[in-house]
């Protein structure tokens, strides 16, 4: 008998935003780096830093802080960009720290609760109690490859 992917656990990054842990799969994470020079794109939002060079690869640089209205980001020895990658896209991802990765069980995974449409929780995938701990779960999929991060429109076949 085969164990399905929703039987096995998963293990997720953790890092921080603030005083608040979330957790990205660990399979979209191509490295971690160091918060460097990034050279800024003109009219970009406020949470798209700009791009940096990685490697001969022009790489787009997203402020999670910014980008969830999480206050002002302050950039400091701990920030750090996890550089993911998602069917081919590579985007870096600005936190405030990495902690560790985390193994989480299914069970251990509840629902992201209903705000009533007062908060976007489109890129939230659910909550996770690791002990004491609680994780909030993020579909980077969803964030890195909607059309407001890309500035991707969907195209029509």
């Amino acid at each position: 008998m085969s164990t399905t992917s929703n039987d096995a656990s998963h293990e997720f990054l953790a890092f921080k935003l603030g005083p608040e842990e979330y957790g990205v799969d660990i399979l979209s994470v191509q490295e971690i780096r160091g918060y460097d020079t990034v050279t800024r794109v003109p009219e970009a939002p406020e949470y798209i830093k700009g791009v940096i060079n990685l490697r001969g690869v022009i790489v787009p640089v997203l402020d999670l802080r910014l980008k969830f209205k999480l206050g002002s980001a302050t950039y400091d020895e701990f920030t750090v960009m996890i550089v993911l990658n998602l069917k081919g896209k590579v985007i870096a991802a600005v936190v405030d720290g990495v902690s560790d990765v985390v193994r989480v069980e299914p069970v251990d995974i509840r629902p992201t609760p209903e705000f009533g449409g007062i908060i976007d929780t489109r890129y939230i995938s659910g909550i996770a109690t690791v002990g004491e701990r609680m994780l909030i779960l993020l579909d980077i999929e969803a964030l890195i490859l909607s059309g407001d991060i890309t500035g991707a429109t969907p195209v029509a076949a």
